[in-house]
C-alpha cells in the first residue's frame, strides 16, 4: 500500500502523518511514530485534510458574481478582470484605495509565505491588513521593542520546565500557539510525572485547567494586573535573579510596579493576595520556570502590557534563555536573519489608519479599523479589497459592520477555496489548489517550535489541469500589477518555493542541510533541544535588552487601580480541538456530535437572568446581538460568559453545506471594533459587557 508521510499544516502544532492512498484517493490518515516532533500523536483536525480535498463545495475554477449568480471563468479572464479592477480603482484614487486582508492560513502554507508579499507590495498600499491583529500582534510588539525583531518569540521549552504558569491559553485544545507543541497531552502529562507543576489562571476551566495542579479564575481583562502585581511580588520578596550584563534600564522596573500590592489586585481581578504572593514565590523557587499567555490575555485592552509583563516575569527570575525556561529557537532556515530589521523604530507608526489614527506595525494597520476605513468617505478611503485566506466577517470585531463595508465597495476579490460569509462579497474569487495537492515546510512554526526540527512535505497528489496553486496566483497578479523587467522575467522562470526553500536550508545555521537531504529524511529531521542564545541573537543595535522601553513604562503609570467590576457581564472566547478556523466547520468529521456554539455560563448568573441548562437565549453587546444555547455550568467564572469563534454560518448566499447545516452564532457579531489594545491596536475581545435576555 503506497505511503506518503507530511507535516499537517491546518494549525500551529506540526503533528507528522502518515496517509495511506492508492490512485488519487486516500484511504487513511494516522500519525507517524517515526516523526521526531509529534512521535504519532495527530489531532481529530488531520482528518479534514482528506475531507477539504474531496469537498464539492471547494472552488477548483475561478468564479465571477453576476446577476444570475456564480459563473465560472477561465484563469486568462480571472487574472484580467482583477488585474483592471484593482488598476482602475487606484488610477482613479490613488493607490491606498485598495486594501488587503491577509488570514491565517498564509502561514501555514510555503507558497504563500514566498510569494504573497512580492503581491502585497506591488499594490502599493498602505492599507494592509491581516489576521495578526486579532491574534498574537503583543507578541511581535514586545519581542520588537525589547529584541530589536518583531519574529525573534521566546517560546516554553515545555519538555525540560518545572514549573509551568499559563495565562489566557488552553494548550491541550491548540496544541501550543506561539508554541508549537504537538503531542501537548503528552508533554504535560510527562512534565507532572517529573515532578513539575502546571498552574493555569483562566476565566474558564479549560481542558488544560482540568489537568493542570491549580487553577485560578480571574476577571476577563485583568490579566495586566495580576502580573504585575507577581512582579511586584519578586521585588518584594527579594525574588531578583542576578542578570547578565546584556540587560539595561533595570534600575527603573521596580519604581514601576510600587503601586500593584497583591491587596489591590486583588480588588480589581479577583485573585487573592495570598495566592498572588504564592504564585510569585513558587515561580520563583522552581528548579526551572515559564510563564506563557496567549489569546486571553493578548486580545484585550492591555494586551501588549500583558506580554510585556510575562516577558519580565521570565527575565527578572532567570528563566529567560535558560533551560526549562523561556528559550529562542534554532531554525533550519531563519526567516528572522532573513527579515532582520535595523532597530525598534523601524516597524511602528510609521503612518496611522486615516480614521482613527491607529498606528502601523510591521507594515500594518490594525483590522478593527478596516471597516471604518471603508465606509468613511474621503482622500484615502478604500474603494476596493483584496482578501486572501481569510473570513473577516466572521474573525474580526463587529462582523455586522464590515458585511455593510464589503458590500459598498467599488471592487473585491477574494484568494479562498470557498464561497464563505467574507467571499461572497467578492466580484471574482481565485482558489488555489490546497492541502494535499502543495508542497509543505513550516518555515513560521519552526521558528516557534518547542524543539528544532526540520521536514519537507511534497504534495501527494497533483492539481486538477483547471487549478492552479497559490504561490503561482499571486506571482501571476504580480506580474500584471507591476510589469517585470526582462531580468526579472527571465529569473522568475527558475524561481520556486522549492527553489527559495532550498537557498533558505543552504544558508541556514546547520552545515550540509538542503532541501534535498529533508527528501531523503520523509519522517523529518530532529536537529535537537533548545539551548541558549544570548546575547548573539539580539537585533538591538547595541546587542542589548531593554527592560523599561519608555512607551511601556508610559502605559504602566497609566493603568487605573480603580475597581472595574461594575456587575456587567463579561464576553470571553473559547477554542476546540476539532476547530481552528470558520472553514473547518465544513467538514462533517469535524462538526458531528452535540452543538459545541454555546453560551457557557455559571450558575448563579443563568439563575439571575433566569435562564435553563439547554435553553435558547439571546446574547447582546453595543453592537449587536446573537441568539444561541445556554450551557450551564461550574466551570465558567461567574460573571463571564464563553462563546467559540467562528461560527455563523447562517448567512444567504453562502456555499458550504455542512457548515450551513451546523451554523451556529458568530461571536463577531458582539465583539465591538471600537474596542482596542492602547499600545498596539490589537482587538481586544475578551472583556466585552454584555447582557443576557432568557
Amino acid at each position: 500500500m503506497p505511503t506518503h508521510h507530511r507535516t499537517c499544516n491546518l494549525c500551529e502544532a506540526m503533528c507528522g502523518l502518515e496517509i495511506e492512498f492508492e490512485g488519487n484517493q486516500v484511504l487513511s490518515i494516522k500519525g507517524d511514530k517515526q516523526d521526531p516532533f509529534s512521535k504519532g500523536y495527530i489531532c481529530p483536525k488531520a482528518v479534514a485534510l482528506q475531507d477539504i480535498y474531496t469537498d464539492p463545495d471547494r472552488l477548483k475554477r475561478p468564479v465571477k458574481r453576476t446577476e444570475n449568480g456564480w459563473t465560472e471563468i477561465s484563469w486568462k479572464e480571472a487574472f484580467d478582470q482583477v488585474a483592471t479592477g484593482l488598476k482602475s480603482v487606484q488610477n482613479k484614487y490613488g493607490h491606498d484605495s485598495v486594501g488587503i486582508y491577509q488570514g491565517n492560513p498564509t502561514v501555514h502554507n510555503l507558497g504563500s509565505m514566498m510569494f504573497a508579499s512580492g503581491f502585497t507590495r506591488a499594490l502599493k498600499t498602505k492599507n494592509k491588513f491581516s489576521a495578526t491583529s486579532v491574534d498574537q500582534l503583543p507578541h511581535h510588539m514586545v519581542s520588537q521593542f525589547m529584541f530589536g525583531h518583531l519574529l525573534l518569540l521566546p517560546v516554553p521549552d515545555i519538555d525540560r520546565t518545572d514549573f509551568f504558569l499559563v495565562l489566557g491559553a488552553n494548550p491541550m485544545a491548540s496544541n501550543g500557539s506561539i508554541m508549537s507543541a504537538a503531542g501537548m497531552p503528552h508533554r504535560i502529562k510527562a512534565l507532572q510525572e517529573r515532578g513539575g507543576k502546571v498552574v493555569v489562571i483562566d476565566p474558564r476551566k479549560t481542558e488544560t485547567a482540568e489537568k493542570s495542579d491549580r487553577h485560578y479564575f480571574i476577571h476577563p481583562g485583568t490579566d495586566a494586573y495580576l502580573l504585575a502585581g507577581i512582579i511586584r511580588g519578586l521585588f518584594k520578596q527579594n525574588l531578583i535573579a542576578d542578570l547578565p550584563e546584556y540587560y539595561k534600564n533595570f534600575d527603573q522596573l521596580e519604581g514601576l510596579f510600587k503601586e500593584f500590592d497583591p491587596e489591590i489586585v486583588e480588588k480589581i481581578t479577583g485573585v487573592a493576595a495570598g495566592d498572588i504572593r504564592q504564585i510569585a514565590k513558587d515561580f520563583s523557587d522552581a528548579e526551572s520556570a515559564c510563564c506563557y499567555g496567549r489569546m486571553g490575555v493578548s486580545t484585550q485592552q492591555h494586551g501588549t502590557l500583558c506580554q510585556y509583563f510575562i516577558y519580565l516575569i521570565n527575565i527578572l527570575t532567570g528563566n529567560f534563555d535558560r533551560t526549562g525556561g523561556f528559550m529562542l529557537t534554532k531554525p533550519a532556515v531563519d526567516v528572522v536573519k532573513a527579515t532582520g530589521s535595523k532597530g525598534t523604530a523601524a516597524k511602528f507608526g510609521r503612518w496611522r489608519s486615516r480614521v482613527r489614527n491607529l498606528p502601523e506595525f510591521g507594515g500594518e494597520l490594525p483590522v478593527a479599523a478596516l471597516a471604518e476605513e471603508i465606509l468613511t468617505a474621503g482622500e484615502g478611503q478604500i474603494k476596493a479589497m483584496v482578501v486572501s485566506a481569510g473570513n473577516p466577517v466572521l474573525s474580526t470585531p463587529n462582523g455586522g459592520q464590515l458585511e455593510s463595508a464589503f458590500e459598498s465597495l467599488e471592487f473585491m476579490v477574494s484568494i479562498d477555496i470557498y464561497i464563505n460569509e467574507t467571499s461572497k462579497y467578492a466580484d471574482i474569487i481565485l482558489p488555489p489548489a490546497t492541502g494535499l495537492e502543495t508542497s509543505h515546510y513550516d518555515l513560521v512554526f519552526n521558528n516557534l517550535a518547542v524543539r528544532n526540527v526540520a521536514k519537507y512535505s511534497p504534495r501527494l497528489f497533483n492539481p486538477e489541469k483547471s487549478g492552479m496553486e497559490d504561490w503561482k496566483i499571486y506571482k501571476e497578479l504580480q506580474r500584471r500589477l507591476r510589469k517585470p523587467t526582462f531580468k526579472q522575467r527571465l529569473f522568475n522562470l527558475f524561481l520556486s518555493p522549492e527553489f527559495l526553500l532550498n537557498q533558505g536550508l543552504k544558508r541556514g545555521p546547520y552545515k550540509g542541510l538542503s532541501l534535498s537531504k529533508l527528501k531523503n529524511h520523509p519522517h523529518g529531521l530532529d536537529l535537537g533541544v533548545l539551548k541558549a542564545r544570548m546575547p548573539e541573537r539580539l537585533f538591538t543595535s547595541d546587542k542589548k535588552i531593554d527592560l523599561a522601553p519608555e512607551m511601556f513604562k508610559e502605559a504602566v503609570q497609566g493603568l487605573s487601580l480603580k475597581n472595574h467590576e461594575n456587575g456587567k457581564l463579561r464576553l470571553i472566547g473559547r477554542r476546540h480541538l476539532r476547530s481552528n478556523n470558520s472553514w473547518m466547520h465544513n467538514s462533517e468529521r469535524l462538526v458531528k456530535g452535540g452543538d459545541r456554539c454555546t453560551a457557557m455560563i455559571n450558575p448563579s448568573d443563568a439563575e439571575k437572568a433566569g435562564v435553563v441548562n439547554g435553553q435558547k437565549i439571546e446574547v447582546r453587546s453595543r453592537v449587536g446581538s446573537i441568539t444561541l444555547k445556554a450551557e450551564v455550568t461550574e466551570k465558567i467564572m461567574q460573571g463571564v460568559v464563553s462563546i467559540p469563534h467562528g461560527w455563523g454560518h447562517n448567512r444567504e448566499g453562502v456555499k458550504w453545506k455542512t457548515a450551513k447545516a451546523n451554523p451556529g452564532s458568530s461571536i463577531n457579531e458582539l465583539t465591538d471594533d471600537l474596542l482596542v489594545d492602547d499600545l498596539s491596536g490589537n482587538a481586544a475581545f475578551s472583556g466585552v459587557e454584555v447582557e443576557l435576555i432568557g
